[in-house]
């Protein structure tokens, strides 16, 4: 048997980890890896609502390939999947390129789930890559500064977030410190300025301890954001969104953050999935395939109740080492390691230097809790690439 090969579809947080920690545990010849990605950098999701409201520049989140990986060690193929087949062992790009591998990890992210809301993927736009932040961005700039010639239409200036999730909520407070100075910017009165959060459930942030989403509610409202709990969203339309009870709320800028699914090109591939999601064995391994691992949210990881882990970046980080450890397992011949989870914990920003969060059994309020959040993002920084790639994002993280 020649070298085996391995390929990894996607470049965020579980692929990326799995061909770093790959590239540091195997030896030059043990094995032939690739990378396909369709971009030729990496971008920190969990930072993606601050470009998105203008706070942070692009480069934040933005980190290039050739910063974490050595290309020496690691075939990195720029291109976008548009199938793979794990019965034939191939990956088809969309310039229908064909690669064949031995072994096939799928870190294919995820997309937007809509939940059936008409016209919410025509209508609406979403956090999900670097450029679509831009868009996001460039939009509510341009509706600003079109205020004025719409004879004032608050329609242009009145923003809605569909979703008080952790991406929502983090969104909709880092937008909220930067409306006074787009006022500013473009002569538009403050008060003529609203910016809305919606949410089905009957809190923020739902499922989490009840005390920090107390806080969290209180300081949404403190920094002038409608919040409108148990209230569904029933249709988007160019005008704005018309809610379940009927109301409608006409807006020029909907940001839908309510949900997402598994990419659809892991749900057309074969593989039994769930809304887009594999539920993966122990190992991090596909049903029915030995040679075929999926991580970060393109999998679904269990408790030991039954309930499935959130697909968080911790998760899918923890991930990527663990598969890259069973990998190097397989090529060697040597027994495989059940994956086990250790989260530390939860944090999220409510601003620049607010936040809340739980560590261990703690909870954490305020600048403590914003601290901490840049202490772990530094400590991915470091896991990724160590401290070339800290000292070239440091300034960012202050």
């Amino acid at each position: 048997m020649g070298t085996p090969k391995i390929v990894i579809l996607g470049a965020g947080y579980g692929g990326l980890m799995t061909a770093t920690s790959l590239v540091r545990t195997l030896e030059y010849n043990e094995a032939d890896v690739w990378l396909v990605n369709k971009h030729d950098y990496h971008y920190v999701t969990t930072h993606l609502h601050e470009p998105a409201a203008g706070t942070a520049k692009d480069d934040k989140v933005r980190i290039p390939l050739k910063d974490v990986l050595d290309f020496d060690r690691i075939h990195f193929r720029q291109g976008t999947v548009s199938a793979f087949d794990p019965q034939a062992q191939t990956v088809t790009l969309s310039d229908g390129e064909v690669l064949t591998y031995d072994y096939l990890v799928v870190a294919l992210g995820s997309e937007p789930e809509t939940f059936g809301i008409e016209g919410l993927r025509e209508h609406a736009f979403s956090i999900r890559s670097l450029n679509s932040v831009r868009i996001i961005r460039e939009h509510i700039e341009y509706m600003f500064s079109r205020y004025h010639a719409e004879g004032g239409n608050p329609a242009y200036t009145t923003i809605v977030v569909g979703g008080a999730g952790f991406t929502g909520v983090e969104f909709v407070t880092e937008l909220a410190e930067r409306l006074p100075a787009l006022c500013r910017m473009y002569d538009v009165p403050k008060d003529a300025v609203r910016l809305v959060s919606i949410e089905a459930a009957p809190t923020v942030l739902p499922g989490f301890d009840p005390a920090l989403v107390q806080y969290a509610e209180a300081k949404l409202k403190e920094k002038g954001i409608e919040v409108h709990t148990n209230t569904p969203i029933k249709a988007c339309t160019e005008d704005g969104v018309v809610l379940g009870d009927g109301q409608e709320i006409r807006s020029k800028t909907v940001v839908w953050t309510g949900g997402v699914r598994g990419n659809r090109v892991v749900e057309q591939s074969g593989l039994e999935t769930v809304r887009g999601r594999v539920k993966v064995d122990a190992y991090l391994r596909a049903p029915g395939y030995e040679n075929v691992f999926v991580v970060g949210d393109a999998s679904v990881v269990f408790k030991e109740d039954g309930r499935p882990y959130p697909p968080t970046a911790q998760l899918a980080v923890q991930q990527g080492k663990a598969c890259a450890y069973n990998l190097a397992a397989l090529v060697r011949g040597m027994p495989l390691r059940p994956f086990k989870p250790e989260l530390l914990g939860t944090l999220a920003s409510l601003g620049k230097w607010e936040g809340i969060g739980i560590v261990g059994k703690r909870r954490l309020y305020g600048i403590w809790a914003s601290l901490l959040k840049r202490g772990a993002d530094l400590r991915y920084l470091w896991q990724l690439g160590g401290f070339p790639v800290v000292l070239k994002k440091m300034r960012y993280f202050a």
